[in-house]
């Protein structure tokens, strides 16, 4: 048990209850105490296709998957021709009597459970021999059954928790009375526990409610749906409004139109919705109205591949829509700072008046994590200069006052004593249109010299973290980070000490700090999952620093901590 660190693979076609399963037998190790990291795969397909969930389980807390599987459970043949080639020498094949024969020559050992008769005899659908299957798997685990079946009960209404659980139960107990010998493979055992499991996409809604958001509108795009899905189920108990209009255009003019009037607004999408966002992206700018956009990023140009991961966008969103204005872009690397980053963003966004965009990807937004509750104590909401009820200033109130910060009194419509103009083209500091040219110049410097201050305040939220330390450093931003961790501690056990910088800011750029760290490695290597670089253009572009060695991945899967750890050994000879 001290050293436990396995993986888990469910596999079967689309429709088979891949993802449900995995899920449940997920939340039932994490009640046992146990740290879980998994990941799915999936095609664009409304049906058909094969899907496979891995949750790697582990004694600590644990950043990413493996690549090597010690139990590979089989719905159907498909899953085993696909996988077997990744299971350890080791680990153990639970398949479906039907999808098991003959398949012997895996050279791994194969343990063949009656799925579908079983479902069939206690009256189930075939859909549910994921249940018979996850009953199984946990007898192999040693798992205790009746933490499983409280999750059954939390997942599903009564009638069907009851049948699943039934079904879950015939397939424990199959394997208990059959394959005795292998019931002391991997012990888990039942241990109290208050952590949660939990995807990018719940961490950063969960986040908007925490920071107050009472406005959420979007159009479906995966991988940021559910985000919408999530938010949807709660709209009545946090007396919010959550609207899916009827496309992106409509979404982020909906969240413009919400922050003039006052709430916290946000909206989540992919690439190709922020595509469609960009011209407003420029009015919330221009109208200095505070808004905040999830871009979850997926592989392109066009549609790409909607359900992939990738990090192709970061160019995208730093130039997006036309004109010059600032903006701040963060990448969350992990649950928590997706939770935490999102109370900063909109701290900042109202702040400072500016749009502000959270980039994630597929693969940081719908794998799940287990981690610690979150700590409500170091959650501090900051709405800037807004100012509600009543105006009291000495002169008429002006939208777009100049000042020193750039920052200007914010009042929302309604607001006595206070006629609150916006306008999308260039304006006076009272909002009215004005194309002369000394007005455009001195409202123009007003909005860049917020810069100044979003970079001081920027900089006490840690826009780049430093993790380890050795002659070898890590740099990468995004969901690579959990991989490079792993890697960092697969590589002591070899002698070789590495570091990660994680660049946490993209916008504004934390150039000094990375100016420091950079000159403390011997050797850097770049990681992103993308084909050109473009954290290392950045680095370019900021401080005329050109990563010559890279590790790019842009197939639209992951990075596994042994590619890492392949690269470095590479580059060290």
């Amino acid at each position: 048990m001290r050293n436990l660190d396995i993986n888990v693979l469910i596999g079967g076609e689309a429709g088979a209850g891949v993802m449900a399963a995995g899920t449940i037998l997920a939340k039932a190790l994490v009640r046992c105490g146990l740290y879980v990291f998994t990941m799915n795969e999936y095609p664009s397909l409304i049906r058909g296709g094969h899907v496979w969930y891995l949750a790697r389980i582990c004694k600590r807390k644990v950043y990413s998957q493996k690549y090597e599987i010690d139990l590979l459970i089989a719905l159907n043949k498909e899953t085993i021709t696909k996988h077997k080639t990744k299971v350890k020498s080791s680990g153990i094949i639970l398949a479906d009597e039907n999808a098991a024969v003959n398949l012997e020559e895996s050279g791994r050992e194969i343990i063949a459970v009656p799925f579908t008769d079983i479902i069939y005899k206690l009256g189930g659908k075939k859909v549910m021999r994921n249940s018979v299957a996850i009953g199984a798997a946990a007898a192999l685990l040693n798992l205790d059954f009746e933490v499983l079946n409280k999750v059954f009960f939390r997942t599903f209404r009564n009638e069907l928790a009851e049948i699943n659980s039934k079904l879950a139960w015939n397939g424990y107990r199959y394997v208990v009375e059959n394959y005795e010998r292998r019931l002391t493979t991997f012990k888990l055992t039942k241990q109290s526990n208050e952590n949660i499991l939990l995807t990018g996409n719940d961490a950063v809604a969960l986040g908007a409610l925490k920071a107050g958001m009472n406005f959420f509108a979007a159009y479906p795009m995966t991988p940021a749906s559910p985000i919408l899905h999530l938010l949807a189920t709660v709209e009545n108990e946090y007396d919010i409004i959550v609207l899916q209009p009827e496309s992106e255009i409509a979404a982020i003019n909906m969240v413009i139109g919400a922050a003039y009037a006052g709430a916290r607004a946000m909206t989540a999408t992919s690439g190709g919705g922020f595509s469609l966002m960009t011209e407003a992206l420029g009015q919330a700018a221009m109208t200095e109205t505070p808004i905040v956009i999830v871009v979850a990023q997926r592989p392109g140009p066009s549609t790409g591949m909607p359900t992939f991961t990738g990090q192709g966008d970061l160019r995208f969103v730093l130039h997006a829509s036309q004109g010059e204005f600032p903006r701040v872009v963060v990448a969350p690397g992990d649950v928590d700072e997706a939770f935490y980053l999102t109370v900063e963003a909109f701290n900042i966004a109202e702040l400072f008046q500016v749009p502000v965009i959270i980039l994630t990807d597929k693969h940081l937004a719908e794998s799940q994590m287990t981690t610690r509750r979150f700590d409500e104590s170091l959650i501090k909401i900051n709405r800037g200069e807004l100012i509600t009820g009543e105006y009291k200033g000495d002169e008429p109130y002006k939208r777009y006052k100049i000042t020193e910060t750039g920052i200007s009194p914010r009042a929302i419509p309604g607001t006595k004593n206070a006629v609150v103009k916006a306008n999308s083209s260039e304006h006076d500091e009272y909002g009215h249109g004005t194309s002369e040219a000394s007005k455009v110049k001195a409202m123009i410097d007003k909005r860049f010299r917020k810069q100044r201050f979003i970079k001081q305040y920027v900089e006490r939220l840690i826009p780049l973290k430093v993790y380890g330390e050795g002659d070898v450093t890590l740099i990468t931003w995004g969901s690579p980070k959990g991989a490079a961790l792993e890697a960092i501690e697969d590589l002591k056990k070899d002698g070789i000490n590495a570091r990660l910088l994680q660049v946490v800011f993209l916008e504004p750029f934390p150039v000094e700090l990375l100016r420091k760290e950079l000159k403390k490695g011997r050797i850097v290597i770049l990681m992103e999952n993308n084909r050109t670089g473009l954290l290392n253009t950045l680095l370019n572009e900021h401080l005329h620093v050109d990563v010559k060695e890279k590790l790019l991945k842009y197939d639209g899967r992951p990075f596994y901590p042994h590619e890492i750890v392949k690269k470095v050994k590479e580059v060290l000879g």
